[in-house]
C-alpha cells in the first residue's frame, strides 16, 4: 500500500504510509495533478488540473463512453462491478456486469457552485455509497430489483437508506465500521464555533441515523496556511483494513488512525490517573504495544506522594515474579525509612528474595517495633531467612529487656522453627503460655516434661493431669507421683483424677491418698473411702478420729462392724435423728432399733422422729409402750396418724400383693398343668439317667418298662431304687434336692 501525491509542479511523489518518499516521476506537461490513495493491486489514475475538464467518463477495456453531456466530472469511485461518479448534475452509479446506469442522484444545494464546493464520494463497501456534497450527506444502497418488476428497468436499483445535513461543508468522507468519518470545511463566519477554532478544518465522527447524525468525536486540525484554504483545497483519503485516514490540504498531509489502547493510556497518565491506566493495560495487555512500565510509573507516582503503603500494596501485582525488581524496590524502601510498609507485601511462597533481604527487614523491625517484629515472625516461613542469625538478634536485645514476654514468646517460636522444642518448651513455661500443651502434643516432647511437671501443674493443673494420665504410656504414673511428692496439694489432684477414671489403678497410693484427701479435698473424702477397695481401714479411721471427721469416722465404724458405736456417735455428735434413723434403716438390724429407741426416749424431737419413720422397720408399738406418762411430745397427734396411715397402708399393700400372688399362682398352675400333659418324645437318642444305657432296648418287640418324670429325667423302670407296683415315683435327681411339681412320674409300658 502505498500514497501517490502530486504537486502543482507536474510532479508524482509514492510515499509509504510512514511518508517516506519511496520514488519520483516527473510529468512532461506542468501542471497540478490531483492526489489519489492507491493500493498494490489497482492502477493510479491521474487527472490534470482542473478536473472540470473531464467532461466524458470512458471505460478503457471497452473503448466504450460510460457518460457524457452533463458538465464536467469532478470525481470517480469504483469497487468490485460498480462506478460512482458525480458531475454539475449529481451522481451516477453503473453497473459494468449489466452495463447500465442504475440511478442519478440529484445534487441538493445548487447554490453551491460545484468547483467550490465538490462532491465527496465513497464505498463503504461493494453495494453501499456514501455521498457528500455541500453540507448534505446521502447513504446509498444498491440493491437487486425484483425480476417481476424488472420489464425495461434495470437489474440493480438505489435505494437512499440515509440523508441528512451536517453543521459544516464536506470536503471527504470515509467509513469507520457502521460509522462514519467526515472532513469539514468551517467557514469564516461561521457563528457555530469558537474563535480559536474558526477556519481550521474539522475532523469529526459521526453515527448515522435515520433522519440525522449523531456526532460521536469531533478533532479541530491545525495545517499550514488553513486560513488561505477553501473547501476544494481539503481531501479525504483512507487506507481500507489499517483503519488510517489521510487529510491532505495544499501544504500537508496529516494521518489520522484509530484511537487505540496506548492512546487511552497515554491520556490517562497525562492526567495522572494511574490506577485507571494499570487497570486498562491489565485488561488489554494483548493490544499494548509501549506501555510495559505503567505500573512503575505509579509506584514512583505514589512513593512521591508520600503514599508508601499504597505504594508498597502495588508492588505485588506490578512486580510479580520479577525478583530483580523486587530486590531493587525493597533497597529503595530502606533508603526512604519505610521498610515496615512493603514489609507484608514481600512475595513468601514458591518465588521468594534472597533471605539476606527478609533478615534485613526483621533486624529492621526488632530495633524499632516488637510487636510488628513477632507479627512477621508469626506470618513468614521459617525458611525465608537465616533462623540462627534471628534468634542470636533476639538474644541480644532479651540481655537489655530480659523480661519481655513479647521477645520471649517470640524467641519460644524461632525455636520451634528450629525444632529446638526443648528451649521452646521452657520458655513457654516461664511465660505460662497458651500453646505449651499444643506445642507438646504435637511435637511429641512428653521425655522433655518428665521433669517439668511442676511447672506444668503450677500453669494449668486440669491440663497438666489429663495430659498425662491420657499419656501414661509416656510418662508412668510412677514418675508422676515421685515429681509431685514436695507438692503435696498437685499430688492429689493428679491421684484424685486417676481414681475418678479407675478405682484400681492406683491402688497402691490409696492410704496416701487418704491423707491427701483429709488436708486438701475433705468434700470427696466419704466418696473415696465408700468407693474404695483397697483402703487400709484401720488407717482411715485413725486419721478420721484424730481429725474429729465424724461422718467418715460413723461409715468406718460401720464398714468395720461396729454399727453401735457408729450409731452412737450419730445420735451423740451429730445429734440427728434422720441420720440415725437412716443408718438404722440401712443397717436393718433389730439390736441398733432397740439402742436408738433406748436412746431417744427420753428426747422428745427424737421421739417424734421415730414415730414418723418407724413404722415400716419396727411395731411403733414397742416405741409407744416405751414412752413415760406425760411426756410433751411435739407433733404427737400428727405422728400418730401418720402411723395410722402407714398401717392401712401396709394393710392394702399386703391384699394387693395377695391379690396379685393368688392370680399368678392359678395362670402358672394352668400353664403346668397344660405342660403336663403334654407327650414326651422318648427315642433312640435318650438315655437312662442310672445305667447310662440307651432307654429303649434295640429290640423293641420284647417287653420293657421305662419311666419318664416330668422334669424330662428317664429311667429303665428296673433301675429305679424302689421298682414294683407303687405307682407314684419321684425323680432320683431332682429329689435329691427338693420334693416339689416337675418330679411326678409319668410311666410307660409295653
Amino acid at each position: 500500500m502505498f500514497l501517490a501525491l502530486g504537486t502543482h509542479f507536474g510532479k508524482v511523489y509514492l510515499l509509504d504510509i510512514q511518508g517516506n518518499v519511496t520514488q519520483k516521476f516527473e510529468i512532461t506537461h506542468v501542471v497540478t495533478l490531483t492526489l489519489t490513495l492507491l493500493f498494490s493491486t489497482y492502477l493510479c489514475s491521474m487527472f490534470c488540473c482542473p478536473l472540470q475538464m473531464l467532461t466524458n467518463l470512458k471505460l478503457m477495456k471497452y473503448t466504450s463512453v460510460l457518460h457524457e453531456g452533463e458538465g464536467n466530472i469532478t470525481n470517480v469511485k469504483w469497487t468490485a462491478n460498480l462506478i460512482a461518479w458525480a458531475n454539475n448534475v449529481g451522481v451516477k452509479i453503473y453497473d459494468i456486469c449489466s452495463k447500465q446506469r442504475i440511478t442519478n442522484v440529484l445534487r441538493d444545494n445548487t447554490s453551491l457552485r460545484p468547483d467550490m464546493y465538490p462532491c465527496s464520494l465513497c464505498w463503504k463497501d461493494n453495494t453501499t455509497l456514501i455521498i457528500g456534497w455541500g453540507s448534505s450527506v446521502k447513504i446509498c444502497v444498491v440493491k437487486e430489483r425484483d425480476p417481476t418488476q424488472m420489464r425495461d428497468l434495470p437489474s440493480r436499483y438505489v435505494e437512499i437508506v440515509s440523508a441528512f445535513e451536517t453543521e459544516f461543508c464536506i470536503s471527504g468522507l470515509a467509513p469507520l465500521a457502521d460509522q462514519l468519518v467526515t472532513l469539514y470545511y468551517v467557514k469564516e463566519n461561521s457563528e457555530h464555533v469558537e474563535e480559536e477554532f474558526r477556519t481550521r478544518p474539522r475532523l469529526d465522527i459521526i453515527q448515522p441515523l435515520a433522519e440525522g447524525c449523531e456526532e460521536i468525536s469531533s478533532d479541530a486540525l491545525t495545517v499550514r496556511n488553513f486560513q488561505e484554504n477553501q473547501c476544494r483545497d481539503y481531501r479525504l483519503e483512507h487506507s481500507e483494513g489499517e483503519s488510517l485516514f489521510y487529510i491532505i490540504s495544499p501544504k500537508d498531509i496529516v494521518v489520522a488512525k484509530e484511537r487505540d489502547q496506548d492512546d487511552h493510556i497515554d491520556w490517562l497518565l497525562e492526567k495522572k490517573k494511574y490506577e485507571e491506566a494499570l487497570m486498562a493495560a491489565e485488561i488489554s495487555f494483548k493490544n499494548i504495544k509501549r506501555h510495559d512500565k505503567i505500573g512503575m510509573a505509579y509506584i514512583n507516582h505514589l512513593v512521591e506522594r508520600g503514599d508508601y503503603d499504597a505504594a508498597a500494596r502495588k508492588c505485588q501485582k506490578v512486580l510479580g515474579k520479577n525478583m530483580d525488581l523486587w530486590e531493587n524496590e525493597v533497597y529503595r524502601f530502606k533508603t526512604i525509612g519505610q521498610l515496615k510498609a512493603i514489609s507484608q507485601y514481600l512475595p513468601r511462597g514458591d518465588l521468594r528474595l534472597r533471605p539476606a533481604i527478609y533478615e534485613m527487614i526483621l533486624h529492621e523491625f526488632l530495633k524499632t517495633d516488637y510487636e510488628g517484629f513477632a507479627t512477621l515472625i508469626r506470618e513468614w516461613p521459617g525458611e525465608l531467612y537465616n533462623n540462627m542469625a534471628i534468634v542470636q538478634a533476639v538474644n541480644e536485645h532479651l540481655k537489655k529487656d530480659p523480661t519481655n514476654s513479647m521477645l520471649l514468646t517470640t524467641l519460644a517460636e524461632l525455636y520451634t522453627y528450629d525444632q529446638r522444642y526443648d528451649r521452646a518448651l521452657e520458655i513457654y513455661l516461664k511465660l505460662r503460655h497458651k500453646d505449651v500443651y499444643q506445642l507438646i502434643h504435637k511435637h511429641n516432647l512428653f521425655s522433655a516434661i518428665k521433669d517439668k511437671i511442676v511447672l506444668l501443674m503450677d500453669f494449668d493443673k486440669e491440663k497438666a493431669v489429663d495430659m498425662l494420665l491420657d499419656n501414661e504410656d509416656k510418662i508412668s504414673m510412677d514418675k508422676v507421683v515421685e515429681e509431685l511428692k514436695d507438692r503435696p496439694e498437685l499430688l492429689h489432684v493428679y491421684l484424685h483424677k486417676l481414681f475418678k477414671r479407675d478405682h484400681h489403678k492406683g491402688q497402691k497410693y490409696h492410704e496416701r491418698q487418704i491423707s491427701l484427701y483429709a488436708e486438701f479435698d475433705r468434700p470427696n473424702l466419704l466418696p473415696f473411702l465408700r468407693e474404695s477397695m483397697h483402703c487400709p481401714l484401720e488407717k482411715a479411721l485413725e486419721i478420721c478420729q484424730q481429725r474429729h471427721f465424724v461422718e467418715e469416722t460413723v461409715f468406718l465404724l460401720s464398714r468395720m462392724g461396729n454399727c453401735r458405736r457408729a450409731l452412737q456417735m450419730i445420735m451423740e455428735e451429730l445429734a440427728d435423728v434422720d441420720k440415725a434413723i437412716e443408718f438404722a434403716k440401712e443397717q436393718d438390724d433389730r439390736e441398733l432399733w432397740e439402742d436408738l429407741i433406748s436412746y431417744s426416749i427420753d428426747k422428745p424431737p427424737f421421739i417424734t422422729g421415730l414415730l414418723n419413720n418407724i413404722g415400716t422397720h419396727v411395731d411403733p408399738i414397742l416405741l409407744i409402750h416405751r414412752i413415760k406418762e406425760g411426756m410433751e411430745i411435739p407433733n404427737l397427734r400428727d405422728s400418730l396418724v401418720k402411723i395410722l396411715q402407714d398401717y392401712n397402708l401396709q394393710i392394702l399393700l399386703r391384699e394387693g400383693c395377695k391379690k396379685i400372688l393368688v392370680a399368678d399362682s392359678l395362670s402358672l398352675l394352668q400353664k403346668m398343668h397344660r405342660t403336663q400333659k403334654r407327650g414326651v418324645r422318648v427315642d433312640e437318642e435318650n438315655i437312662c439317667e442310672s445305667c447310662h444305657t440307651p432307654i429303649l432296648p434295640s429290640d423293641t418287640a420284647q417287653a420293657f418298662g421305662v419311666v419318664v418324670f416330668h422334669c424330662r429325667h428317664m429311667f429303665h423302670k428296673e433301675c429305679l431304687p424302689s421298682p414294683g407296683n407303687v405307682r407314684i415315683q419321684y425323680c432320683n435327681i431332682c429329689s435329691a434336692k427338693r420334693r416339689g411339681p416337675g418330679s411326678g412320674i409319668l410311666e410307660m409300658k409295653k
